[in-house]
């Protein structure tokens, strides 16, 4: 398994300013020299393992931290980005642009920010978009992108956000439950509550004082949908707040964070971070169990589960996906060294996409991705029928995994050899390195091709490195 080295300058320094150490007493207490710590906080070397421990044993630090964050974001949305025909020449290697993103990440967003640009330019010229010819056309993300890139890059963990919805899920005496919470908080605000036939997912008319939820949803939907209108009754200050703070560039991409903020209240309060933590380690991380103590689907026990990112109280490292039949990633999120792609659909040979062929149940996978990493891939499709006859069902499949050293802490380890063969998988073909992938779509951009017209294989070229 590739062993991939540790640069963390950014971080040590961030670590040094919030304790107001200069670098040689920063250093006397790493018990390193002062010009090896300048490399390190300059990413010229690497964080050593001995380092690494001396953060933790002498400032109490989650090791975690250090090992999956923006940086690495980055580079995978760098390299796929530099993976655009449009980059005629050859790809920066890979420790440039850990570099780049390490030592100015914000010059790294802003290459990101101008080739979301260019693509946009590219596709309204291809389908000959009318506002290119209007004076007001402006080339800047969708709001969707924008609030995606928003939770991508936080994390997808908001502190404040979720120890607010932990302190409603726990305000309640004698064990309330969390229907009883919020259905007592409407009461008391005046507001009443329906559920009917007719009704959408959720209404809420401010001036009646109503809010309509639909009979016909599953009851975890139901549940979330109430808890989503408790957030925004009860935590719109907050809401505004993170909202100020992330200054988006549209109303319109404000208000869908908006919502996705109100969601997330919806899910912590659900499924409440330290309860939730200590019950999922209890059953070793079983959606199934988890989902009937708490009431919830088994997507948003997985979601969930990849959230569990408070510092201090970490736990598994997972990254969660749900993808459409088309293969399409609807929702995307990672605490691992595993990224997505930012445009198109997940690797073919993942088992996400074999889901759909066997409803209702879990499809175990595990994998490596070409820079070693190994994982336990889990899948399932997830249906949402409207409740009638005729009626739409929207149908998707989830994946919820980790890296293999987590593995054991998860039920569905059991049986499974981790020193056997794991399947390879990719991000995207245009930045996948392997040379003999059948699924192949397109060329790698980092490889020249042979073509031989006299004899044509599984691909009808051959990628010569």
């Amino acid at each position: 398994m590739a062993t991939q080295k540790l640069y963390a300058g950014v971080k040590l320094r961030e670590i040094r300013g919030r304790l107001s150490l200069t670098q040689k007493a920063f250093a006397d207490k790493l018990s390193v020299s002062l010009p090896y710590l300048n490399q390190m906080e300059n990413n010229h070397r690497p964080v050593s393992a001995a380092v690494v421990l001396a953060l933790a044993q002498e400032f109490g630090l989650d090791v975690t931290e250090l090992t999956v964050g923006e940086s690495e974001r980055l580079v995978t949305d760098m390299r796929e980005a530099l993976a655009d025909p449009v980059f005629t020449s050859s790809s920066p290697p890979v420790a440039d642009l850990r570099l780049a993103a390490s030592n100015a990440p914000a010059l790294a967003r802003a290459f990101l920010d101008l080739h979301r640009a260019y693509r946009q330019t590219h596709e309204r010229l291809a389908s000959l978009d009318e506002a290119l010819g209007r004076e007001d056309a402006t080339l800047r993300p969708s709001a969707w992108e924008e609030v995606r890139d928003f939770f991508h890059y936080c994390d997808n963990y908001l502190d404040a956000m979720d120890r607010a919805a932990e302190h409603f899920a726990t305000s309640g005496t004698n064990g309330k439950a969390i229907d009883s919470l919020a259905q007592d908080l409407l009461r008391r605000s005046g507001i009443s509550l329906h559920y009917s036939d007719k009704a959408p997912l959720r209404h809420y008319d401010p001036a009646a004082r109503r809010l309509d939820i639909s009979a016909r949803a599953s009851s975890p939907s139901q549940r979330f949908q109430l808890l989503h209108q408790v957030a925004l009754l009860t935590q719109n200050d907050l809401l505004e707040a993170t909202l100020d703070l992330a200054r988006f560039s549209t109303p319109e991409a404000r208000d869908i964070a908006k919502i996705g903020l109100a969601n997330y209240f919806a899910g912590a309060a659900l499924l409440p971070y330290r309860a939730f933590l200590a019950a999922a380690q209890e059953v070793r991380h079983d959606l199934e169990r988890l989902a009937d103590m708490f009431g919830a689907s088994i997507e948003q026990v997985a979601h969930r589960l990849s959230t569990l990112q408070r510092p201090g109280a970490k736990g598994i490292p997972f990254f969660f996906v749900r993808v459409d039949q088309a293969g399409t990633i609807t929702k995307r999120h990672s605490a691992t060294r595993l990224q997505f792609a930012r445009f198109g659909g997940a690797c073919p040979l993942w088992n996400v996409h074999r889901a759909f062929e066997t409803p209702g149940q879990f499809l175990r996978q595990l994998a490596e991705t070409p820079d070693g990493v190994r994982y336990l891939c889990l899948a399932r499709d997830v249906s949402k029928p409207a409740g009638a006859f005729l009626a739409p069902v929207r149908r998707y499949a989830i994946g919820l995994g980790c890296e293999v050293q987590h593995a054991a802490q998860m039920v569905y380890a059991d049986g499974l050899d981790l020193k056997g063969r794991f399947e390879p998988i990719g991000i995207s073909c245009r930045i996948c390195e392997r040379v003999a992938c059948h699924q192949r779509s397109v060329p790698p951009l980092e490889g020249r091709l042979r073509v031989n017209p006299n004899a044509r294989d599984v691909l009808p070229y051959e990628i010569i490195g």
